[in-house]
């Protein structure tokens, strides 16, 4: 199984337009040593030719031009992406799918409750069926592991994917925006079945529940969260008047933080991703750089590779 990271930062991207935090000043003026990124988003495969896309990224076009797997060019129109996996409904995680009207039908995956979202509050489904269109493929998440429902992709035969039901929050467009419904946010446990090599993926997560502590600690390798250094990252840098739990997102640093949470999970591959731009670890020079290195965890970057 191949993982490809399309994109590794948070909404907005790094540096993103409008923001002069010293990260994104500092890229610009080539004062920091760090890597510009595109908006979050992963692609898996089996073959190497048929790829699943999980997350469709405002920036997706970008990320296609530069990721030659997902242009097989077996034919005079064609793509490498055989099927969408949608973690969230939150608008740089979808808004991807415009991108992509002018293909076949999309095989699209998501939980009912965004799939309402994606219908109703934000309606790209409607937008599409006048273009491509979409299949919608319900997707049901866990809160435990054992007799789960698993998700099956065609062209990825080998590869068996559970969702994990996560605490989180509807976008701020959706309707039930202050009704949390199950399927809101999910994150994945994705298996080689020929290998029994497995990739747990959450680039949103907000809290380490009993369910998700299981299915990291039975992960090979952990790709989550790594948005925010802090908890007041944002409120300090006068960037926003929220912190990192009203975010739904755990900060790297502190008690019960994610560098504590991946330190329990003992020898594993560790990864974050989803990078905010005001986050100091995108500096790879910084002392917070420095922090993770020393745990043995490594920042995601547009075009890693991830073989299971």
């Amino acid at each position: 199984m191949k993982v490809i990271v399309l994109g590794s930062a948070a909404g907005g991207g790094f540096p993103q337009w409008n923001c002069n935090c010293p990260n994104c000043n500092g890229i610009r003026k080539g004062t920091i040593q760090a890597r510009a990124r595109t908006q979050s988003s992963i692609a898996v495969s089996e073959n190497g030719d048929d790829w699943l896309l999980i997350n469709a990224s405002p920036d997706i076009l970008a990320q296609i031009r530069a990721t030659p797997e997902l242009q097989p060019e077996r034919g005079i129109r064609d793509t490498g992406i055989c099927a969408v996996l949608l973690m969230d409904a939150q608008i740089d995680h979808i808004t991807g799918l415009l991108m992509l009207r002018e293909g076949k039908p999309l095989p699209l995956y998501c939980t009912p409750s965004v799939w309402d979202d994606l219908s109703n509050g934000m309606p790209v489904a409607k937008v599409l069926s006048h273009y491509c269109g979409v299949t919608w493929h319900p997707v049901t998440p866990v809160k435990a592991l054992g007799n789960e429902p698993r998700i099956q992709i065609p062209g990825l035969a080998n590869i068996s994917i559970t969702a994990l039901d996560l605490k989180s929050k509807a976008p701020p467009y959706s309707p039930h925006r202050d009704n949390p419904q199950v399927g809101d946010n999910i994150g994945l446990l994705i298996e080689n079945t020929s290998t029994g090599r497995k990739l747990f993926y959450a680039p949103g997560l907000g809290q380490i529940e009993p369910h998700i502590n299981s299915a990291m600690s039975s992960a090979d390798c952990v790709l989550v969260d790594g948005t925010l250094w802090t908890q007041d990252e944002m409120i300090r840098l006068g960037l926003s008047k929220k912190t990192s739990a009203d975010m739904g997102h755990l900060p790297q640093s502190g008690p019960g933080g994610m560098i504590e949470t991946l330190d329990a999970l003992g020898a594993r591959r560790k990864i974050l991703i989803h990078i905010n731009n005001s986050n100091p670890i995108l500096d790879e020079n910084s002392n917070e750089a420095a922090v993770l290195r020393r745990h043995d965890i490594e920042v995601a970057f547009d075009g890693m590779e991830i073989t299971l």
